[in-house]
């Protein structure tokens, strides 16, 4: 069952934990180790006023506001959301956009030129960036919404569907579809390891003997019985796809609330913002609203209007839940 509280909580869970890594994104992880973020910070590595989150949440609630708005998934929408938001300033904390991946801004600018109608997301194996597994969630839940439990290989086609717009490279598609697995059991209210265990198993088996098996090869630490016991040196916390999901899931795995599991991820340093938004979401889900520390709530920026947005995508979802 969907609930006003666990939207709010999913997306002020990426909000706050995509703004704790904005000032410090780039930094690397020893340098972190002498300083490491303890607390909401301003006026980092992208000269931003603390609680300011980035392309992450912004990318986030541009998809929240286009299917709350039409009431389904429509991806010329999507992009439409996404190039007012490059263009304009939309859907941003303070009314800038200060980032924004290449793989991200070729597609939008694609759409921009109309030049091939809803082929805008590059898939060649170098545009494996994280721009899309930041942004997925709420697809995830608008689907599950829909289907509950029971993902099939239609809806990991619409997952696929909506990654590809900007990101269309097969490694990018099974990375979406891994986390959403992982989120449907977070939604169905199982324990965090046991979400984890489902959602790897049922994605073995869903993409296993398909286009995308060799894929997997790719993900393979995740299937390892000791990965969450993994040294904090052998995970990697870059903006590619894989680092960006193996550092998420290692994160969840080693915390126990969310103030320790956006610290944890944070402090891994290099693209510290979207690995703590892609653990942020999931722990957010879990964890629940009241687990989100108050002070770093209280510094965020726009937090109303995120709640505003939270309630209307919250309203889209229930219609589908009225309709199963």
């Amino acid at each position: 069952m969907i609930n006003l509280e666990a939207i709010k909580a999913m997306t002020l869970g990426i909000a706050v934990a995509d703004a704790m890594g904005v000032p410090v994104e780039f930094k690397s992880r020893s340098s972190l180790k002498k300083k490491p973020v303890t607390e909401m910070l301003g006026y980092g590595s992208h000269y931003q006023p603390a609680g300011t989150w980035s392309d992450d949440t912004s990318m986030t609630i541009a998809t929240m506001e286009s299917i709350a708005r039409l009431k389904r998934i429509d991806c010329e929408d999507l992009m439409r959301n996404f190039s007012r938001w490059y263009f304009d300033g939309e859907f941003t904390a303070t009314g800038e956009m200060f980032d924004c991946g290449g793989t991200t801004t070729s597609a939008i600018i694609k759409f921009i030129r109309k030049i091939q109608p809803l082929v805008y997301g590059s898939d060649e194996s170098y545009s494996n960036g994280n721009g899309s597994l930041m942004r997925i969630l709420p697809v995830v839940i608008y689907l599950y919404g829909i289907y509950g439990k029971d993902f099939n290989e239609n809806t990991l086609r619409k997952i696929h569907e909506v990654s590809g717009l900007t990101h269309a490279h097969p490694r990018s598609l099974v990375g979406c579809g891994i986390y959403s697995l992982i989120a449907v059991q977070l939604l169905e209210g199982k324990p965090m390891l046991e979400s984890i265990q489902v959602g790897l198993t049922q994605a073995k088996e869903f993409y296993a003997d398909s286009a995308f098996e060799v894929e997997l090869q790719n993900y393979s630490r995740l299937w390892r019985k000791d990965f969450a016991n993994l040294l904090e040196e052998e995970i990697k916390s870059t903006g590619y796809v894989v680092d960006t999901l193996e550092a998420a899931l290692w994160c969840l795995l080693n915390t126990e609330n969310y103030k320790s599991l956006a610290l944890k991820a944070v402090n891994l340093g290099d693209d510290t913002d979207t690995v703590a938004t892609v653990a942020g979401g999931l722990a957010g889900i879990y964890y629940g609203l009241e687990e989100i520390p108050k002070d770093w709530l209280s510094k965020l920026q726009r937090r109303e209007y995120l709640e505003e947005i939270a309630t209307d995508f919250f309203h889209s979802c229930v219609i589908n839940e009225v309709k199963q």
